[in-house]
């Protein structure tokens, strides 16, 4: 059956859908209910993720404009036309940003010790203070760059801070332009003060002025005998998306590099944001010089670059952010901990390996509930110390900096195992990080692949063979987070850890496919892209639908990243018109239309935006009542089910499975932190009556008692 085709007014434009989300974020920040230094960290998130999204979607749209590209987006508009309307969308949004910012969020952060002075509120001694500061650890780095007939127009770095200062000579009254990089590599963006030089009682906590006013204010330094008559600062965003499609892998670290270096040098300007009070002819020389179209103009009311709001979580008080977490080592590998038979808190004979574990039966872990370090961190560090283990295969996509995981790799190969690594150089402004990695573990004997021409690994998939009696077992771990340490805090992110024989083969079979010139086209278990996993994701809806016709039981929930591919969403849009009841929870971007009469009247879309980042992914089909739940890599995009390596896997042991459904009803539950997405793409945050219920809390007050995951509610 050929797939249906959805109508252009059936769908969301996924550019503004990701607007939306970001507009989600950004309500975290302006809630009163949000702790005031989580409302910086969820402001610095909104920036960031803007960011992220010029230099990569903005910059598409732009090029496709400037190649004369004409094709129609599946919503039926053209390039120019997206551009137009995310612009549009965006402008509300970042007045109500600095509106936060400069009316509520600093007032009530000097209210509670944390002061952000502007340089001109600046005390006598506060200031001698800052101008030494500037003369000792900022003027020997400053290189201000005049802009003349002999002297060009500079080049101006992706997302840097810059000073456009105008100098008048005295002599000959001319009036000139200079730009002035402010240093932010080294530096703080808020130089704090020492709190004795307050002159304010209580003591402040935390004192600080911006980085590019203390340049700004000293400016004179910089150009002695000359008047500086004014200063505005302005930031540009460059295109940084790499093109990288169908590269041979010799080649790819070698083209990665270049790359690379290409975007630190930064591509075309996608955006430029000044200072609103720049005058016109500043605004002028800058749209000249950075080759900046007026419609690509950002005139902020406020300070630039919010996304260094994120360093003020440092600031010690606890009462002002959100209430530690710390995860819990799940039950089932209590006594499979190496560390507490190293510091004597069990006994020898109380120990048992995780691969005893694993033999008795799976173990579902759910991040940062369950703890990282003492489940996946666990698994590799004994696989990695483990005589009888003679190999262990993963793919990489995103690792931290400090990771334990490369560490016990790198051990993997010195204790003699055969190691095999997939690293995924082509994770989006994770590939430097990715080369170091992979050189470090090509140095330590490990044997290291790029993956398969023209797709992206994106699985999170582990696999160590182990020799017992005799014969080989294979025991994996299949996710839908990176392996990386510091995200496993931040993220929600589910994992299975199995010994189940099946998974082992199948998972054998897709490390071949990785790393040789296999063309396996099935497996026993794994649903895996770009091979099986659309195919077989379709029929699992469209057997709801012929549920849903013989009068079975029918019904879909899902949660997930994002749902943009239109051929999941016409045939969802085609199992809603036969009666099936079918509930998401989408974090980011949504193109399906929920709730349209005659379409869509069976779906409903929510999102939770909480204090940790949804990245889990999970699908639920009742089948007629013989109900199967999965978990895996991939959300319904276009880039997850055809041009990329992901691994989705079912959940079989009862338990694990009914622990599923809890908690996909438990996300489905939340009243506090869930918005309801309506049919025209904007969502509603949902109000509790009397009962307050967020997913987050709810699952983070369970494990803090020691309870199941699966004795959360309905």
């Amino acid at each position: 059956m050929a797939d249906p085709v959805v109508a252009p007014e059936l769908y969301i434009n996924r550019e503004l859908s990701w607007i939306a989300f970001n507009q989600r974020v950004l309500a975290q920040a302006l809630s009163e209910h949000t702790p005031l230094l989580e409302q910086a960290k969820f402001s610095a998130i909104f920036s960031n993720n803007l960011d992220e999204f010029f230099m990569v979607r903005v910059a598409s749209l732009k090029s496709q404009v400037e190649a004369g590209v004409q094709k129609l987006s599946d919503d039926g508009l053209t390039p120019s036309q997206q551009l137009a309307l995310v612009r549009e969308g965006l402008a509300p949004l970042l007045e109500q940003q600095q509106a936060h910012y400069r009316h509520y969020l600093k007032h009530q952060l000097a209210e509670q010790g944390v002061h952000l002075i502007d340089y001109r509120n600046l005390n006598p001694k506060q200031r001698d203070w800052v101008n030494d500061y500037f003369r000792r650890a900022i003027f020997p780095v400053l290189t201000p760059l005049a802009v003349d007939p002999a002297h060009p127009f500079p080049f101006i770095s992706n997302l840097s801070l810059n000073i456009a200062a105008l100098i008048r000579d005295p002599e000959s009254g001319q009036q000139q332009f200079a730009r002035v990089k402010v240093p932010q590599k080294n530096l703080p963006r808020f130089v704090e003060l020492p709190v004795e030089l307050c002159d304010v009682e209580p003591k402040p906590v935390f004192s600080a002025v911006p980085l590019e006013q203390v340049v700004a204010f000293n400016l004179q330094l910089l150009f002695p005998g000359m008047e500086v008559e004014g200063h505005y600062f302005f930031r540009v965003t460059r295109d940084a998306d790499l093109e990288l499609r169908d590269l041979e892998a010799d080649d790819l670290m070698e083209a990665l590099q270049q790359g690379l270096r290409k975007r630190r040098m930064g591509g075309e300007v996608v955006r430029l944001e000044v200072a609103d009070e720049m005058p016109d002819s500043v605004v002028e020389l800058l749209l000249e010089g950075t080759g900046v179209e007026p419609e690509d103009l950002y005139r902020i009311g406020g300070p630039l670059g919010l996304d260094d709001l994120m360093s003020l979580l440092a600031v010690p008080l606890p009462k002002l952010k959100d209430i530690p977490h710390r995860g819990r080592t799940p039950d089932s590998l209590a006594r499979a901990q190496k560390s507490l038979l190293e510091d004597g808190s069990i006994k020898a004979e109380e120990f048992e390996s995780i691969f005893s574990v694993l033999r008795r039966g799976d173990v579902l872990l759910h991040h940062p509930f369950d703890l990282f370090s003492t489940s996946v961190e666990e698994f590799i560090n004994q696989a990695a110390d483990d005589a009888s283990v003679l190999a262990i295969k993963m793919t990489l996509y995103r690792v931290s900096k400090d990771s334990p995981i490369i560490a016990a790799l790198i051990r993997a190969a010195e204790n003699g195992k055969q190691v095999m690594v997939l690293v995924e150089l082509k994770a989006r402004f994770d590939e430097d990080n990715n080369i170091q990695w992979a050189r470090q573990l090509e140095r330590s004997g490990v044997h290291v692949v790029y993956g398969v021409i023209g797709l992206k690994t994106h699985t999170k998939i582990t696999l160590v063979v182990r020799k017992e009696k005799e014969r080989l077992r294979s025991y994996c771990h299949i996710a839908t987070g990176n392996y990386n340490s510091r995200t496993a805090q931040l993220y929600t992110d589910l994992g299975l850890l199995s010994a189940r024989p099946e998974l082992g083969q199948d998972l054998a079979e897709l490390f071949n496919y990785l790393t040789g010139f296999s063309k396996q086209q099935e497996f026993r278990k794994l649903l895996v892209a770009p091979v099986t996993l659309r195919r077989r994701m379709m029929e699992l809806i469209r057997r709801e639908i012929e549920h849903a016709k013989a009068g079975r039981p029918a019904a879909i929930k899902a949660k997930m990243n994002a749902l943009v591919d239109p051929r999941f969403i016409a045939v969802l849009y085609e199992a809603s018109q036969a009666g099936v009841q079918i509930d998401l929870v989408i974090r980011g971007m949504c193109s399906l239309r929920p709730g349209l009469e005659g379409v869509s009247d069976n779906i409903r879309v929510s999102s939770v935006i909480g204090r940790f980042l949804e990245h889990s992914r999970l699908f639920w089909f009742a089948n007629g009542g013989h109900d199967e739940v999965y978990l895996g890599s991939a959300d319904w995009m276009g880039r997850n089910l055809d041009r990329r390596v992901e691994a989705v896997v079912p959940v079989e042991d009862p338990e694990l499975h009914q622990r599923m459904v809890r908690l996909i009803n438990t996300y489905l539950a939340d009243n506090c932190t869930a918005w309801d997405m309506h049919s025209d793409g904007s969502f509603t945050r949902r109000v509790p009556d009397d009962d307050n219920f967020a997913v987050q809390a709810e699952l983070m007050e369970r494990w803090r008692k020691g309870l199941s995951p699966a004795d959360t509610r309905e």
